[in-house]
């Protein structure tokens, strides 16, 4: 189920309200898999606060970036996200930030992992600038972003790198997938173990 919301080949760029959002999706995961209707479980992040929002508008914001990346998830990911450790909840809601955002799911794989792959591990803004640079060809909706959102776009790919422990000061961190979470990413076509820094063999599990 590897889908994403871009129909018209532009990147969305909408990922700046929070970070990885594993704390999040912990709360929200649960009440989608009683319920099954993500509408539903938005209206009820909103109405409880139980994201613990300070106003309102950024509960609103939040209860729907959440729900967002989690539909990107199957229900067998989604029921794995729940009972996971904190090292494959990172790992799980990484792709499904890849998989929510094309823009993202392509640094990861042309930059984070081919960088992984190539035994040059470190990584640092002037990667991602360059990044831009070259989509910008193709995707002339990043040329019309303004520098400063582009920064903040930065920062927050990075963070989400971080949180995730794929990224530690500013070296690139061998994600080791647990064998569930591997064959979950494996199931997909492609996999999407290639959003991730780490081998295809199974020498790569734990």
């Amino acid at each position: 189920m590897s889908v994403t919301f871009q129909t018209d080949g532009r990147y969305a760029l909408s990922f700046t309200s929070g970070a990885l959002l594993t704390r999040e999706a912990v709360i929200a995961a649960p009440l989608y898999l009683d319920v099954r209707d993500w509408s539903a479980v938005r209206d009820q992040l909103r109405a409880e606060n139980l994201l613990q929002a300070r106003t309102a508008s950024s509960g609103f914001r939040l209860a729907r970036e959440v729900a967002q990346r989690l539909a990107v998830l199957t229900d067998a990911e989604l029921e794995l996200l729940r009972d996971a450790s904190p090292s494959e909840r990172g790992h799980l809601m990484w792709v499904a930030a890849c998989r929510r955002y094309a823009f993202i799911g392509d640094f990861a794989e042309e930059v984070v992992r081919e960088r992984f792959l190539l035994l040059t591990p470190t990584l640092g803004y002037d990667d991602f600038d360059s990044f831009v640079r070259g989509k910008a060809l193709w995707h002339p909706e990043l040329a019309e972003v303004k520098d400063s959102t582009l920064q903040k776009l930065r920062s927050t790919v990075f963070r989400m790198l971080t949180e995730a422990g794929l990224l530690t000061g500013g070296e690139i961190v061998h994600a080791p997938l647990s064998e569930r979470v591997r064959d979950a990413l494996d199931a997909q076509v492609p996999s999407d173990v290639r959003f991730l820094p780490t081998r295809d063999g199974k020498e790569g599990t734990l």
